[in-house]
């Protein structure tokens, strides 16, 4: 009798564990059906816990700032103009992109696609005869900066804005495929060819499968599955950061200068750290150092022999002096940094009576749609990449929010704008023309301040201008932890089901 009693409470235990495994389902709020169970058709939540940081990358926290030049225009350019405007929360690179990564990227492409397209490995390459000047020797900087180890970790010179902007989607793809391997979805495979070469949006699309290892399961078949947009584990694209998200990652407007209590900024930064000099103010042993890379006047690169100011005649490694409050180096000086943004002097924020954008400014938007083939396929070109085609103004014409596919000259130099640029006749400034930001090691102290800016066309170079990658954020402003900020944090209710 009492065996039968122990049996018949280790089998009501069992059922309640088993009741229990059954309700502890998680279900969707709406119409009550089981996550990520087979039963219930196999649709997945993923367990997802944040976009991961990405490499090299350092979280900025968005917000708001007043964006321009808050210093006297010495150049009378009047380009600059303040006004506020908020930037949402995206990562930026820690440091600018240095020789030896670029070199990494050259040696990709000879190794992948270099003998079947060399055309492609000589586009990327780096204009090394930046260096020479007629009335300076610096022939030696024109053979050794970019590939002598001694320069691995300076920034890299003399790319294009069109070939900073190739290196960042080629980044993308490296990352992902990195992730892939890691998480034991992909085969490391070092013999791709080609087209036969991971890139994301292939990958996501379909039409590139890979080395596989081990698949995700899928839960509606029972069988496997690739990974999938919805899954959250490939990361966003790498990209040249906008204007705005540039100079308010250079200003770093929190730390010791934000009061909470009344979400107010208590003192204007001319660079991108506290007071208003070039040197450092704290007491300590490094009071009075210099702050960045930067000439400090005619024929002064680097101070007297025995006490060099900065120490650096040229660019400085990618992590020379100290980083900024959001943990970003060389946000003023060493080298000056391709933005994403078309330049255009006047804005349609300096123009009276046009209903500005303050959300994430950005002027360069050519609205594109995937290429597709005569069965509705997305088509890939020679190198694996998916082909887009710009978007045409009769297909925006039906749309309210935008009404042209390419809106880069939109409200400035177009039929509809207060002013009008004729390239080559009135300016020198086209749709080619993007943004430069930051002084370099040959500026004086005023390009250091983040609100001033310069253009260069995109397919030009320099040796004072190199580049470094940002990202979008992913949901959270605050990041993965989101019991940070003010808002007011919902508290899950615990709820009786009656499901079976």
């Amino acid at each position: 009798m009492k065996k039968l009693l122990n049996l018949n409470a280790l089998l009501l235990l069992a059922g309640v564990l088993l009741l229990s495994a059954c309700g502890s389902k998680e279900r969707s709020a709406t119409t009550g059906w089981a996550y990520n169970d087979t039963k219930w058709g196999g649709f997945e939540k993923p367990d997802y816990e944040g976009q991961i940081t990405g490499p090299n990358l350092v979280l900025v926290q968005g917000g708001t700032f007043a964006m321009g030049n808050v210093q006297q225009d010495v150049m009378f350019e009047w380009n600059a103009q303040p006004r506020r405007v908020t930037v949402s929360s995206f990562y930026m690179d820690e440091t600018e992109v240095t020789n030896l990564d670029y070199r990494e990227y050259l040696y990709w492409l000879e190794r992948v696609v270099g003998e079947s397209y060399p055309e492609v490995v000589e586009r990327a390459l780096p204009d090394t005869l930046v260096w020479r000047e007629e009335l300076a020797y610096n022939e030696p900087f024109v053979e050794t900066y970019f590939r002598h180890p001694s320069f691995n970790d300076y920034p890299v010179v003399g790319v294009s804005w069109e070939q900073a902007s190739d290196y960042a989607s080629w980044r993308t793809d490296r990352v992902n495929e990195m992730i892939l391997v890691e998480r034991g979805i992909l085969e490391l495979n070092t013999e791709q060819k080609d087209d036969d070469n991971f890139n994301t949006e292939a990958y996501l699309l379909g039409l590139y499968q890979g080395s596989v290892r081990k698949n995700l399961k899928d839960l509606r078949t029972g069988g496997e599955r690739p990974v999938r947009f919805e899954d959250g584990i490939l990361l966003p694209e790498y990209r040249l950061p906008t204007e705005a998200e540039w100079e308010y990652a250079a200003l770093a407007l929190q730390g010791e200068l934000v009061t909470e209590q009344d979400e107010r900024i208590s003192d204007r930064r001319i660079y991108p750290w506290p007071g208003n000099t070039v040197r450092y103010q704290r007491h300590g042993k490094y009071q009075g150092a210099i702050m960045a890379n930067f000439k400090r006047g005619g024929g002064d690169y680097m101070g007297l022999a025995g006490h060099l100011n900065d120490r650096a005649h040229i660019p400085a490694p990618v992590r020379s002096f100290f980083p900024n409050d959001f943990g970003l180096y060389n946000m003023a000086g060493n080298v000056s940094e391709w933005t994403a943004d078309v330049y255009r002097p006047l804005t349609p924020m300096t123009l009276s009576d046009v209903e500005t954008q303050d959300l994430n400014p950005y002027r360069g938007n050519v609205f594109m749609k995937k290429k597709l083939d005569e069965e509705g396929n997305p088509e890939r070109d020679s190198l694996g990449r998916i082909v887009y085609i710009p978007v045409t103004d009769e297909e925006a014409a039906s749309r309210e929010n935008y009404k042209r596919g390419d809106v880069q000259n939109y409200l400035d130099g177009d039929k509809e704008s207060e002013v009008y640029y004729d390239y080559g006749k009135t300016t020198l400034i086209s749709d080619k023309a993007r943004v430069v930001k930051g002084g370099s090691w040959a500026d004086r102290a005023y390009w250091l301040s983040p609100g001033t800016r310069r253009y260069m066309d995109q397919d030009r170079a320099s040796k004072t201008v190199g580049f470094r990658c940002a990202m979008t954020r992913m949901g959270s402003p605050d990041g993965n932890d989101d019991s940070a900020g003010n808002h007011f944090p919902v508290k899950k209710k615990k709820v009786k089901r009656r499901y079976k």
